[in-house]
This record gives C-alpha cells, structure tokens and sequence, in this order.
C-alpha cells in the first residue's frame, strides 16, 4: 500500500475539509458587481451626510461630518439578510448568527462598529459590538457572533456597520466583504478582530493588579494658550484644593510614566478614576435636540492624546505647548474613547473603562496620554494629585498579561 498522498489528493482533502465551512455562507456580499442598491444607509443625531458607493471589488461608506458642532452623530449601513438564511436553526440553542466584513479606514486609530437588530428589537445594545482598527493601510477581518438573539422565521434580520463619532471632518470606511452565517457555536472558532463590548461592565479597580497615579495632570486653556494653569484651586472648608477643572474651553490633560511597561502586554481593559470636587449641569438639550441626541450632553469625554509634546511638565504645559501648532485631530484624537456621566457627589469617584488597545498604546507609548473635555455646558472639577499629596489624584487600574 503507498502510504503517500498526491499532491492532488492533499488538495481535494483540503477542499473537502474546508468547503462546509464557506457553504454555511447563507449570505455573502463581495461587492463586485457594482451594485449596492440592496444597502440601505443613513445617519443619525448630528449634522452629518453620507454615501455608500461601489469601487473596484469593494464599497465605501463616506462621511461628511464637517457641519457637524458636536461631534456626536452616527452613520450606518444596513440590510435585510432573513431572505438568505434558514432562521429556523436558530431555535437551536446551539446555533448562533455570525456577521463578518473585511474592512479598511481612512483614519486610525478608530472604532467602527456592527449591530443586528430586529423588526421587534427594542434593546439595540445587546447585539452591538465596536472594533478598534489601529491604522489606515491593511485591511481587517472583524466579525460578530450572537448570544441568545431572538429571531423567529417571518421576522426582517438587519445587519449594520456602523461608524460613530469620528470627528468634525471628511472620513470613509472601505468594505471588500459583508457575509452572514447561522454556525454552530461548539464548532466555529473564536470572532476575528477584538470585540469590544459598547458599555462594558466596570470591574471594581480592587480586581486589578496595577494601580498608578498620575504623573502629570494639568488643564490647557484654547482661550488663554500661552498661560499655565497649574495653580488651578479652590476653596473648601479645609483649605484650598488643587484642581481639574473641566468646562467648555478649558480642558484636563494627563500622563503617566509607564515606560517600564512598555514591553508588556495588557491583559482586558482598564478603567480610569477620577474624584470629583464639584458638578454644575444644566440645560434643556432634549427639549432643543430630541431625547436622543439630548441624552448624550452633560458628560465628560475621554480622549486620547496621540501627538504634541509628549513630555510636557504641569508646571509649565499649555495649550500653544503640547499642542505645537499642530491641527488638534493630529494631536487630540477626535473619536473619543468614552462619555462618561460624572458623580456628583463632592469626593465621589468615577470609573471609566478604556478598552484593552486604548491601555495597549498608553503603555507603548503610541498614546501620550489622556484629555479630559466636556461634551455640553458641564462645568465638572476633579481633584489633582497636588491635592492631599496625591490621596485622591487620577488613577489607571489595569492588568498585565503573564503569559
């Protein structure tokens, strides 16, 4: 008996292996016909417009966001894919909805996001996940894989991608493939890309293995460029406090000395904490805006800084500065990382996630740090590590990978 295999036997083997993996493929769009009339597409909350265009073997959602004063606004794209799947297997607990899109940004460090949804959906955050793509040259495989979706036969299942929040300016997000998939759970492997859930559960930052203090916290003033605010306080019954005070063009930014792990590897998200001084808030903004754009002021935006002056100190930092001269989106990354609500309470503490390659880059050092803005007429002050010697200064709480 010969024990060799033909080359021609290996490949058929292959085939054979691999080919009820691409057969489950219920849905697939390559986009290399032309032809995107089966998408719909349209964006919400700000002041925004978009297209959804065929190039050669892909398609391009384009943003123009250059109207847009708030930077809170989302554009999607979105079809109904119950035509090409067998819905009934999903009444196996078994078997799962898996969507996968190969996809390419004009911008980067950036989200992007996929959402699935329902005629009878009323909880849209359940199947919603974001994706952190790192740079704008290579193209990405993302996909997302549902747990316990509702969906029956006779019911419209609609995919989306999704782009949010990227900044005041022109933006595009390239799409080679969009497939859906009814898999088997036990059989299929894990997602592709790095799902990241849109509002994470807060771990208490007890559960952490590292806790860091800021190394340099101070506020930049667009009014005011070339002064310092270092001495930034005020006056409570046991003295003066040194502060972060937060409000409309007046911003906090911070650092932390993290270069010895630059070599490391983060294990899971971290989360940032903040204790507050005081809150002042106000306004009618869903009466103005609707309740759902409404909703999304009288926050806080974390935001990473990518450029600038990298080794600013607090005593002398300002805005003219860290900035160089350089156009904020060069500096300022203009995706936020969070809005957060802030406690209001007087010593009360606020908890912000950062996702695993936020905290990733701030331990690289690709990110230089993190600044703190408002998102409506919000007047939120912080307590600095000048305070008590650092007792209530910001903090990261993080995890290093041990593998």
């Amino acid at each position: 008996m010969n024990n060799k295999i033909s080359t021609s036997s290996l490949y058929l083997l292959i085939v054979f292996l691999v080919a009820p993996v691409f057969c489950q493929a219920q849905f697939v769009d390559e986009f290399t016909d032309d032809n995107v009339n089966e998408w719909s597409f349209f964006t919400g909350d700000g002041n925004t417009s978009m297209n959804f265009t065929p190039k050669d073997d892909f398609a391009r959602i384009s943003v123009d966001a250059s109207n847009d004063q708030h930077n809170v606004w989302w554009a999607i794209i979105k079809r109904n894919v119950a035509p090409a799947l067998d819905l009934s297997k999903l009444k196996d607990k078994d078997h799962e909805l898996r969507i996968e899109a190969k996809v390419r940004v004009s911008d980067a460090p950036r989200r992007i996001n996929f959402m699935i949804n329902t005629q009878r959906t009323t909880d849209f955050h359940k199947h919603l996940m974001e994706y952190d793509i790192a740079d704008t040259t290579d193209w990405h495989i993302i996909s997302m894989t549902t747990q316990d979706l509702d969906v029956i036969p006779g019911d419209s299942l609609f995919v989306q991608l999704g782009v949010t929040d990227w900044g005041p300016e022109q933006y595009h997000v390239d799409v080679a493939y969009y497939r859906a998939d009814i898999v088997n759970v036990k059989q299929v492997g894990p997602d592709k890309g790095e799902p990241l859930p849109y509002h994470p559960t807060v771990p208490k930052p007890e559960t952490f293995s590292h806790h860091l203090e800021v190394d340099h916290d101070a506020i930049i003033h667009t009014n005011f460029p070339d002064v310092n605010f270092n001495d930034m306080h005020i006056k409570q019954e046991d003295g003066y406090a040194n502060v972060l005070a937060v409000q409309s063009d007046q911003w906090g930014i911070l650092r932390w000395a993290l270069s010895e792990l630059e070599d490391q590897k983060v294990q899971g998200a971290g989360i940032l904490e903040l204790t507050t001084q005081s809150v002042v808030r106000g306004g009618n903004y869903s009466e103005v805006y609707g309740e759902d754009l409404g909703m999304e002021f009288n926050k806080v935006r974390v935001i990473e800084i990518l450029g600038g002056d990298e080794d600013w100190n607090q005593t002398e930092v300002t805005f003219n500065t860290i900035t160089q001269g350089k156009k904020l989106s060069a500096v300022f990354n203009p995706q936020m990382i969070f809005d957060a609500e802030v406690t209001e309470e007087q010593g009360g503490k606020t908890f912000i996630t950062l996702s695993r390659p936020v905290m990733q880059r701030l331990i690289e050092g690709t990110s230089k740090g993190l600044l703190i803005r408002p998102l409506g007429a919000i007047d939120a002050t912080f307590y600095s590590s000048e305070y008590l010697d650092g007792k209530y200064s910001p903090k990261l709480h993080f995890n290093i990978s041990k593998d």
